[in-house]
């Protein structure tokens, strides 16, 4: 007897290519929700139905429904947006959300507090300002994300071109987007559309794709389900080493599921890009677990098949024969800030604290790049870690540009490098799979390992340090040389080890510590590594190096780390 498949899958093979009853649950005015069903459907529109938990108890106690909002997620690949869609965005969120806007981990915009009777109308000027949510959520490939900030020169655009190119090859299709949120004529007979790449139910889980340029690793490129790296020969781009089966999600004792790195399957030509990720796609769209969805990202899929017999599906549906990899080295993660310079222009890349732009006190960042934005004196790129890089500053215009930048408050010596590394998911109030603070926390949190540092005469060692509500790994958090999973409120597991560059994950260390406990724990470790570390070590790899920690690079070797620690037998190195 076959395992039945999932729930959801059900719900997209009904949905008539992601419709559902979306018009109908958007015009009930007897709630703030959308029917069950389609607060799945609604994702792949780049939408999430979530309540503000702050309020949960208080509307119980009084007899109503939870306080239901929208997070929006736009698709921006690549993180390239103009002033114009800058300022869009920002009346947007000042008009229709928060107020604030979010700039996520995977390069792009959310506005959070949305209600229900405004979606249509903050879709539909998303869309005016050119850009969209289709597919930034759900089960399909999600926004791209590539380099910011690539060197050399010569390659960048070539580079970036193929984020916006892998993007447009993998949207999908249906026109249920177009008629529900852009009052566009419906379909006459939506079973004769076609999905060409997805099929009548998409994929398994969601999808993930990241471009790396060598030597800056700021996309976490072994956390994709796809990463193509850039080889760069006498400064032009030559082809790529692609990479497979990377993912951060898990569930806390679930030890079937845990992070895993992306492995090598080898080199292709960059006429081949778009063949192979095709071939990945659907590969993982026909091999894919869709019984179980806690088990149904391509990482899994990889695990199951093997990686040489994965490597030659893929290369028999892509009609291409991958090279061997070409040799590659990352020295550097997260973004790269204060000014770069180039001939005839320059660029500032400007640190967001857990990418929140917001006024508060006398950092106005909302403001402020209001002002650059309207004065047109920079492009808009948003970074992988949550920061923004103002582009493309003409070498007139650098004065003023550093002028609002310090009358806002929006300089470059607020914050250590471990805070500009820092990365949080949103977490309380608004996500529903949240078990402990994150976005709300981390700035204290940062605080607190700052001092114990300089305590160790360490007062700005850089150390990746992430926060997450949930072990979903939003903002990869199984790459940190520190990482905090929430695992109740006010509790967390502890993750070390990591490496800085991105290509080992941590291991799993300490199970639902509160903050004197983890600092408890990290004190030794700090101060031993002040004694021991050898010149230029990073913190990660001194704790491997000295046997404090396992070298973890496999999913599985992570899975047994956790159920051994779980069981009470310590981490073993």
């Amino acid at each position: 007897m076959s395992t039945p498949l999932s729930p959801v899958e059900d719900i997209k093979l009904a949905s008539r290519h992601l419709r559902g009853s979306l018009v109908e649950s958007l015009a009930d005015p007897l709630t703030g929700a959308l029917r069950d069903d389609d607060t799945q459907l609604v994702k792949f529109h780049g939408i999430y139905q979530q309540d503000d938990r702050d309020l949960r108890n208080e509307r119980r106690q009084q007899r109503l429904e939870p306080a239901y909002q929208f997070m929006i997620r736009a698709r921006v690949p690549g993180g390239i947006c103009t002033a114009a869609q800058w300022l869009a965005m920002d009346r947007i969120a000042c008009t229709h959300a928060n107020g604030t806007m979010r700039l996520t981990t995977r390069q792009t915009f959310q506005l959070h507090g949305v209600i229900k009777r405004r979606l249509k109308t903050t879709i539909a000027e998303i869309n005016h300002a050119l850009l969209d949510t289709l597919a930034a959520c759900g089960d399909v490939n999600r926004n791209v994300m590539c380099s910011t900030l690539p060197a050399p020169v010569s390659a960048r655009a070539e580079v970036t071109a193929f984020a916006t190119a892998l993007s447009d090859q993998l949207t999908p299709r249906t026109r249920a987007y177009h008629e529900i949120w852009l009052d566009q004529q419906p379909i006459s007979n939506t079973a004769e559309e076609l999905e060409p790449i997805y099929g009548d139910t998409y994929l398994p889980r969601k999808f993930k794709i990241g471009l790396a340029v060598p030597p800056d690793n700021d996309v976490d490129i072994y956390s994709q389900d796809l990463g193509f790296i850039a080889i760069i020969e006498h400064g032009q781009l030559a082809g790529f080493n692609v990479v497979a089966g990377g993912g951060m999600g898990m569930t806390h004792g679930e030890h079937a599921t845990y992070p895993r790195l992306a492995e090598t399957l080898g080199y292709c030509a960059k006429t081949e890009v778009l063949k192979v990720a095709t071939a990945v796609v659907t590969t993982q769209r026909d091999f894919g677990d869709r019984t179980n969805r806690k088990h149904a990202r391509l990482k899994y899929t990889v695990e199951s098949m093997g990686l040489e017999a994965f490597r030659a599906e893929v290369e028999t549906r892509a009609g291409v024969r991958l090279a061997p990899a070409r040799d590659i080295h990352f020295t550097h993660t997260g973004d790269r800030f204060g000014w770069h310079v180039e001939a005839g222009s320059a660029h500032f890349t400007l640190f967001v604290e857990s990418g929140r732009v917001t006024d508060v006190g006398a950092w106005r960042a909302l403001t402020g790049l209001r002002e650059i934005a309207n004065a047109a004196l920079a492009d808009f790129h948003l970074t992988p870690n949550q920061n923004v890089v103002l582009a493309n500053i003409a070498a007139s215009n650098r004065s003023r540009v550093t002028e609002i930048l310090t009358q806002h408050g929006l300089g470059t010596d607020r914050a250590s490098q471990t805070r500009q590394l820092a990365l949080a998911c949103v977490g309380f109030p608004t996500c529903g799979l949240a078990m402990a603070e994150s976005e709300r926390y981390v700035a204290d949190f940062v605080t607190r390992i700052d001092a114990l540092f300089s305590d160790h005469g360490l007062p700005d060692a850089p150390v990746t340090l992430r926060i997450t509500g949930c072990p979903n790994g939003c903002a990869r958090p199984f790459l940190a040389e520190i990482a905090l999973v929430g695992k109740a409120p006010g509790r967390y597991n502890l993750y070390l080890g990591a490496a800085f560059d991105g290509t080992r994950m941590n291991a799993p260390y300490r199970e639902a510590l509160n903050e004197t406990e983890i600092l408890e724990v990290l004190a030794p470790l700090v101060a031993r590594y002040a004694a021991e570390r050898e010149s230029g070590e990073h913190f990660g790899d001194y704790l491997v190096r000295a046997g404090h920690v396992p070298a973890i690079v496999g999913g599985v070797a992570f899975a047994a780390a956790a159920q051994a620690l779980a069981a009470g037998r310590g981490v073993a190195a």
